[in-house]
């Protein structure tokens, strides 16, 4: 606990109203959501109510108010494709907990991930909002697996917008967790349709724009199941080009991550999907990680939300910049 308050910058008793009326990043604390407000315009939403099967970022927005995830299934877009319900907007979550399936979202038969209150909502400065949350991994029978403490900040900057975030899971309930081997996880977003590249979608080819990059310089879907530090996933729009970069912290456990990077528009930082990703076929449990009973185990994680492509945004430069941050 003490490295992620390092990591935070410290606490600050949460409250109920606005914070920072006047500020670049403002936060607003509402019964089922954090608001989070930057320049005076709506960026993304915190959202944990009863009825969401795991809390969730949506919409996210970029610095003109262009939506760049997709809307389904939280609203119903016409001619936006409506698969994999479990994608909601940007949301962390796994495929495999104790063998629970955390990922789908299966009423009865998959996990939920809970809700247990704000910690903490925080204007820590002009340009820095900050909230925690806590939550409880429950299974089909209702027993909870393990918890979690939740640090998110939210920052502007020249290209666009900074979410870190940071997540804390504790073998809390005497028993050790395991993150099962597959590639149906973890740290992950759902781009909107317009961003994704040429794919298949109920047996018919679906044009598209959008590119996907990491550090290392590969492309296209065949990025799929690599390790990177980075990922990008951009595209034109309108005469404007609109991206979003994912982060693996050098401190989280298998750095660099491999990527589940599809390209109908999901991509995700997955560090226990090595089987699947590297086709061992003969070892269907090469990537299974266990955090033993009662300790705790932190992954970070930065999205940057801009407007460019990779290099115009300078993707690598902010990468170095949070590479540098110490736990």
């Amino acid at each position: 606990m003490k490295r992620l308050r390092r990591w935070a910058l410290g606490a600050v008793a949460a409250s109920t109203w606005v914070w920072g009326a006047n500020a670049a990043v403002q936060l607003t604390r509402l019964p089922d959501r954090v608001r989070v407000d930057v320049d005076g315009q709506l960026f993304t939403e915190y959202r944990f109510g009863p009825e969401a099967p795991k809390p969730f970022f949506h919409p996210v927005l970029s610095k003109d108010g262009t939506p760049l995830t997709r809307a389904f299934p939280m609203q119903s877009v016409p001619g936006e494709e409506q698969d994999h319900p479990h994608h909601r907007s940007l949301w962390f979550a796994h495929g495999s907990v104790n063998k629970v399936d955390f990922w789908l979202e299966k009423p009865g038969i998959t996990g939920r991930i809970e809700h247990a209150g704000l910690l903490e909502v925080t204007q820590v400065s002009p340009e820095l909002g900050r909230f925690r949350a806590k939550s409880r991994w429950v299974s089909p029978a209702g027993a909870t697996l393990l918890t979690d403490e939740t640090t998110v900040e939210i920052r502007s900057v020249q290209h666009g917008r900074l979410l870190d975030f940071a997540i804390t899971l504790h073998a809390s309930e005497g028993m050790p967790v395991v993150f099962g081997d597959t590639k149906e996880g973890t740290m992950a977003i759902r781009v909107a349709q317009w961003m994704t590249l040429p794919h298949r979608f109920q047996g018919k080819e679906v044009p598209g724009q959008g590119q996907m990059v990491n550090r290392e310089g590969g492309a296209g879907a065949g990025i799929w199941g690599h390790r990177s530090a980075w990922m990008d996933y951009f595209a034109p729009r309108a005469g404007k080009t609109y991206g979003v970069a994912i982060f693996d912290h050098p401190t989280n456990p298998r750095h660099p991550t491999w990527w589940h990077a599809r390209d109908y528009g999901l991509f995700a930082a997955n560090p226990f999907g090595k089987h699947d990703f590297e086709k061992l076929k003969d070892q269907p449990q090469a990537g299974d990680w266990t955090l033993p009973a009662g300790s705790k185990a932190t992954f970070r994680y930065r999205f940057y939300i801009h407007e460019g492509d990779t290099r115009v945004a300078g993707v690598e430069e902010q990468y170095v910049r949070f590479q540098a941050l110490k736990p």
